[in-house]
C-alpha cells in the first residue's frame, strides 16, 4: 500500500534511471487546450513508495477536494507529511495556451514527480502526472498529460458550488461570461466511481436552459491537455 493517494495517471512514461543525488528542477507546465482553465497547480517530488493518486482506485478525500473544487491544500499537506518537495501556486488560473514555471530543489530520496490541477469547467476532471521517475542525467525532458476523472461526481455539466459532494462545478472569473445558465444536467450518475480517463465535456449550444452549461464549441477537448517540460540541472 502506498503512503498517500489521490488520482490521475501519467500520460507518458519515460525509461530513465532514478536520482542518486539532490537536483535542482525547473518544471514548465503549458495548457494545450482551447477553452479549459487549470486551477492552482501542485508540483510534488516525493518517494516512489508514495502516490498522489491511483488509476482504477477510488479517489482520496484530498484528491476529491482538488478535482471538484481546485483545493490543493490537502494534497500539499499530505506531501509535507512524507517529506516531499513541493512547489505550488495558490489562487491563480492557468488559461488556455498559458504556461507556468516552477522550481524545486529536490532531496535525493524524492525520486518521482507528480502534478495535479482541476480542469474548469468540469465537475471532477483534472490534469496530472503520477510518479514520473526524475532522470539522473542533467537535461530537458518532455511529457504530455491526459485529462482524468476523479470518479467522485456525476458529470452533469451544470453550475454549482464546487464543494466536495455537491453537484455542479464552480464558475470563477474569467469563466463567468463563458458559461451558460439553467442547464438541466447531462447525467445524474456515473458507472465508474474510480479514477479513470475523462470522457471529455459534451457541452451544448444553448445560452440557457439546455442540458449542459458548457459551450460545446469552446470547452471540449482531445488529449493531451498539457505539456510538461522538466529541466534537471
Amino acid at each position: 500500500m502506498k503512503t498517500f493517494k489521490s488520482a490521475l495517471v501519467a500520460a507518458c512514461a519515460m525509461s530513465v534511471t532514478s536520482v542518486a543525488n539532490a537536483a535542482d528542477l525547473t518544471i514548465e507546465i503549458q495548457n494545450l487546450t482551447q477553452g479549459i482553465y487549470f486551477t492552482p497547480l501542485a508540483v510534488v517530488a516525493h518517494t516512489s513508495e508514495a502516490s498522489l493518486f491511483e488509476v482504477g482506485e477510488a479517489a482520496s478525500a484530498e484528491l476529491q477536494a482538488m478535482a471538484e473544487g481546485g483545493d490543493i491544500s490537502g494534497l500539499a499537506a499530505i506531501g509535507e507529511s512524507v517529506n516531499a518537495n513541493i512547489s505550488e501556486v495558490q489562487g491563480a488560473l492557468t488559461a488556455p495556451g498559458m504556461s507556468r514555471t516552477f522550481s524545486l530543489t529536490n532531496d535525493a530520496d524524492n525520486t518521482v514527480l507528480s502534478i495535479t490541477a482541476m480542469m474548469l469547467p468540469t465537475n471532477d476532471g483534472f490534469v496530472g502526472l503520477d510518479n514520473w521517475t526524475i532522470p539522473e542525467t542533467a537535461g530537458t525532458y518532455t511529457i504530455y498529460l491526459n485529462a482524468y476523472d476523479a470518479g467522485t461526481e456525476a458529470n452533469d455539466e451544470v453550475r454549482g458550488s464546487g464543494a466536495p459532494g455537491e453537484a455542479g462545478f464552480p464558475v470563477p472569473p474569467p469563466l463567468e461570461e463563458l458559461i451558460a445558465t439553467g442547464g438541466t444536467g447531462v447525467t445524474m450518475g456515473e458507472t465508474n466511481a474510480t479514477v479513470h480517463i475523462h470522457r471529455g465535456n459534451l457541452g451544448g449550444s444553448m445560452a440557457e436552459a439546455g442540458t449542459s452549461d458548457i459551450n460545446s464549441s469552446v470547452q471540449r477537448w482531445l488529449n493531451p491537455v498539457a505539456k510538461v517540460t522538466v529541466t534537471v540541472n
